[in-house]
């Protein structure tokens, strides 16, 4: 039996088929679209609460091994024995690293980084000293004994904090220690201390601070180079996302929609490994225009201070290269999910266990056990190193540039691997019978 429809009225066109509409009611009713979006979204910003709160509840309680040098540049005794008072003092939890330094080697470690802080003793410690007990010392003619409080912007505001606290809170028992024995070889001699004496002789010691080693003005207080290092990372991670999607979208594997307009090209046959290469070559290439345009931005229209400005460059170019071959290769491995996973990995991992905002040594030990392989702990090495320290390489350069390279083949091993693998199980992106062209 068959059925007839009845034919428009004469001059009217026959209406176009619509399909039955589906309705948001419907489409929210069902459980599987719920599933995945749920379980994620959960998973994600648990971890990244979890992450970021981790890393910052409290610099102060998680101090390890804080290095401060302690420099002794006295010529008479009291001032070794300062020194040694303070090196030798209780230090529990091992909080400070003291390091007992020449002038020459503090002033190394200082201009490449590797000194938060330190305390400097004058030549004239124990001489000043001495003056106190001297007979007939009144304050009128004496000079109070004074230490110098070294800090260094160039490791961060936070670093310079904690190691001028923890100088600061150790002065002054020094000085009280100090006091009481030049007061008790004063009492020996049978001599009486007048009313200045002892009130020097209570806490004869005054500090002062300078920077052992110093930075530009514009600068950030030493925050620039995380904030540089932020964008070379966030660039190659989205300019890698866009590529990615660029070029799926050109081979006919996704969709490009630009507002209400949306375009599906025929899928290209291509392999997985071709595809890759495709995506690398793309983030290599334009990683050269990203770190271009990122040193205008910064060093020619915000004018920050940026020494050495063609070694940055290159070291952008190379680091925003990496970071997008990368992401080229999580995401070829994972999938849509690799988008995911490449940003816990250079960016929510990367931030606290970067040392930049908090030193290494104020994190727990997860997050320093990160930073021996984090892309960003190792980029925002070198981008300081470039910034603050004379592009030293023992300011951390070195070990950039060879992570770096690390990073390179291990990206170019696994992504290619990896894929090689799967297309050889035949595990292509789309059936070769149904595409209908190359």
């Amino acid at each position: 039996m068959s059925k007839h429809h009845a034919k428009p009225p004469h001059g009217h066109p026959a209406p176009a088929y619509a399909p039955p509409a589906v309705t948001a009611r419907q489409i929210l009713g069902k459980w599987p679209v719920w599933a995945l979006p749920s379980i994620l979204v959960t998973l994600v910003s648990f971890l990244l609460a979890l992450i970021y709160s981790g890393g910052v509840a409290d610099p102060r309680g998680n101090v390890r091994n804080l290095p401060i040098a302690l420099v002794n540049q006295d010529t008479g005794p009291i001032g070794t024995q300062f020194v040694q008072g303070i090196a030798t003092a209780p230090n529990p939890r091992h909080r400070i690293k003291w390091e007992v330094l020449t002038p020459a080697e503090a002033k190394d470690r200082f201009d490449s980084g590797r000194l938060y802080g330190g305390i400097a003793v004058p030549a004239d410690f124990t001489a000043s000293l001495n003056a106190i007990i001297r007979p007939g010392a009144s304050t009128t003619n004496i000079r109070q004994p004074h230490v110098v409080l070294l800090t260094n912007p160039g490791a961060g505001s936070l670093a310079s904090s904690l190691a001028t606290t923890a100088t600061q809170a150790v002065v002054p028992p020094a000085s009280r220690q100090i006091g009481a024995q030049l007061l008790d070889r004063l009492t020996r001699t049978g001599a009486r201390p007048n009313t200045a004496q002892r009130m020097l002789l209570d806490d004869p010691v005054t500090t002062t601070s300078a920077p052992g080693h110093t930075i530009g003005v514009r600068t950030g207080l030493g925050l620039t180079s995380f904030y540089y290092t932020l964008v070379l990372v966030l660039g190659g991670f989205l300019g890698a996302n866009i590529i990615s999607n660029g070029v799926d979208a050109a081979l006919g594997y996704a969709p490009s929609e630009f507002g209400p307009f949306r375009r599906m090209r025929s899928p290209v046959l291509i392999s997985r490994v071709r595809t890759l290469a495709v995506k690398m070559v793309m983030s290599l290439a334009l990683s050269v225009l990203t770190a271009s345009v990122v040193v205008l931005a910064t060093a020619v229209i915000i004018d920050l201070d940026m020494p050495h400005l063609f070694l940055l460059w290159v070291f952008s170019v190379c680091a925003g290269a990496v970071v997008g071959v990368g992401v080229q290769a999580i995401t070829a491995i994972f999938g849509t999910l690799g988008q995911l996973v490449a940003m816990f990995f250079f960016v929510a991992l990367g931030l606290p266990s970067a040392g930049a905002t908090i030193p290494l040594e104020a994190v727990p030990a997860f997050y320093r056990g990160l930073a021996w392989f984090e892309p960003m702990r190792q980029i925002t090495g070198g981008v300081r190193a470039i910034l603050y320290f004379d592009a030293r390489g023992n300011a951390g350069l070195e070990r950039a540039w060879l992570w770096l390279c690390v990073g390179l083949v291990v990206g170019l091993v696994l992504g290619f691997g990896v894929t090689h693998f799967y297309d050889r199980r035949g595990l292509f992106r789309i059936d070769p019978e149904k595409v209908g062209g190359t």
